[in-house]
């Protein structure tokens, strides 16, 4: 190693640390103010507008890791990130604060997040998810996106004309917000792994642990700024809506558009660890949610708890 290139790793991971920070401010800020602008309930955005921006560190990460040095790190980064998102996501933010589950989220936005999954687990049990396994996964992604374009009329339908008076005009200031904070999550999420990544790959570690552990850290940590910032403002509707979109995003966008690129190949110990593991957590957080429709600060804890014990059984 260089001399010097250590503190220049430990830089970016600082700096990364700091745009994540001001990038999930400003993200949940505009989202929040087109929000209301539009007529669009919280819980929708969250699902839609925040959880597609942070979910492009996964495709970024993902893609141009399998494409220039291995299929591994995309999908140990999506595993990860989707456990990522749920132990530690929603964990740490119902510590904050307890988080309410819209009933809407529930219904209509949990099963897909409980299919993704699935489909992922299936297409990928034979060991190698293919060119058909990357379609079949991109047209379940239409159909989501169907589904909530519908919803998206719904609302706006039964608003009425009074409603629609008193509603503020969106303004280009809000969508500058928004851009703004997407690049600052995307520039924050690079700068965090190419720095993490770096120290881990010196250190000897395998490219499906790093994508597991350290990847799949980096690239959820916009939804972790995100939603922990949406929780201390008692916006939990972006919180919970953001985790379900972006596990649903990771999965069917992501996965799909690597696997139409170049096949992704499954190693037993996926199978037979990772797979289970992201199966598990899916199940325990639409248990919880199912259960009160509120996600506990005991909830958060639980979460946050097995989360640890996940990353501890990683360790080599």
């Amino acid at each position: 190693m260089l001399p010097g290139s250590l503190l220049v790793e430990l830089l970016l991971i600082l700096v990364g640390v700091a745009l994540l920070y001001a990038g999930a401010e400003l993200l949940v800020a505009g989202a929040r103010d087109l929000a209301l602008a539009v007529g669009l309930k919280a819980s929708t955005v969250g699902v839609t507008v925040v959880a597609f921006a942070t979910t492009a560190p996964e495709l970024f990460v993902s893609l141009l890791g399998a494409v220039t040095v291995s299929t591994d790190i995309g999908l140990g980064a999506i595993v990860g990130s989707n456990i990522a998102n749920i132990g530690l996501v929603l964990g740490v933010s119902a510590l904050i604060r307890p988080l309410d589950v819209s009933d809407t989220v529930f219904r209509r936005d949990v099963p897909f997040m409980v299919l993704a999954p699935l489909l992922l687990v299936g297409l990928g049990w034979d060991g190698r998810i293919g060119l058909v396994d990357g379609v079949v996964l991109l047209g379940t992604l239409v159909v989501f996106t169907v589904a909530v374009l519908r919803r998206v009329q719904e609302n706006q339908s039964a608003i009425t004309d009074s409603e629609r008076d008193e509603m503020p005009d969106a303004k280009g200031r809000d969508v500058a917000i928004v851009v703004a904070g997407i690049a600052a999550l995307v520039l924050g999420s690079r700068w965090l792994i190419d720095g993490s990544e770096s120290l881990l790959a010196a250190a000897g570690f395998s490219d499906i642990f790093i994508g597991l552990t350290v990847l799949a850290l980096g690239t959820s940590l916009p939804e972790l700024a995100a939603s922990v910032v949406a929780a201390v403002r008692g916006e939990a509707e972006f919180s919970v809506g953001n985790v379900v979109g972006s596990n649903i995003y990771n999965i069917l966008a992501v996965i799909g558009i690597v696997a139409v690129v170049t096949p992704i190949g499954v190693a037993p110990s996926v199978r037979g660890f990772e797979f289970p593991a992201l199966l598990a957590f899916t199940a325990v957080v639409v248990g919880i949610m199912g259960y009160s429709e509120r996600i506990t600060r005991v909830d958060g804890a639980v979460l946050t708890v097995g989360y640890g014990v996940f990353v501890y059984l990683l360790l080599p």
